[in-house]
């Protein structure tokens, strides 16, 4: 995704109760570019990715954008915008699943450096929903094995 960056905030000031620091947004920036994953899905899905989301929950906003592919073709894309927020940085786990998701998913090695180097707050509490992830990924490990 050319001219945005990827951003990290606390709707309204809110911190995140599900992961305990900034979430994820992105935000015009020329020059600057995020990489991520295309997921080709039936329009009937969309108001379920919404609320999942939190559009109902007015914290962020569907937005269409333009990508780029390695292919060379451009795709309009729906993507999300986070709505009223204050900057502050994503908790160690948030991050970490962040980062998972960019090697799981082979981008460029230069984009996960980048994404290595976040800086992120030092929550160490529970994460319940990271642990549920971790879970997933043990299970998926053992019966692929």
């Amino acid at each position: 995704l050319q001219d945005f960056k990827l951003e990290f905030g606390h709707h309204q000031g809110r911190t995140s109760s599900v992961w305990h620091g900034g979430t994820a947004t992105i935000v015009q920036s020329p020059g600057d570019e995020v990489w991520g994953i295309v997921w080709k899905m039936n329009a009937s899905n969309l108001s379920s990715l919404d609320k999942q989301e939190g559009v109902e929950d007015g914290i962020y906003v569907p937005i269409e954008v333009n990508v780029h592919t390695q292919a060379g073709k451009v795709l309009t894309c729906r993507s999300y915008q986070m709505k009223d927020y204050v900057c502050g940085p994503p908790s160690p786990q948030y991050k970490k699943v962040i980062c998972m998701g960019a090697e799981q998913n082979g981008l460029p090695t230069e984009y996960q450096k980048k994404l290595e180097a976040i800086e992120a707050n030092n929550y160490a509490g529970p994460v319940p929903i990271m642990e549920e992830i971790e879970a997933a990924i043990k299970a998926k490990k053992i019966n692929s094995s």
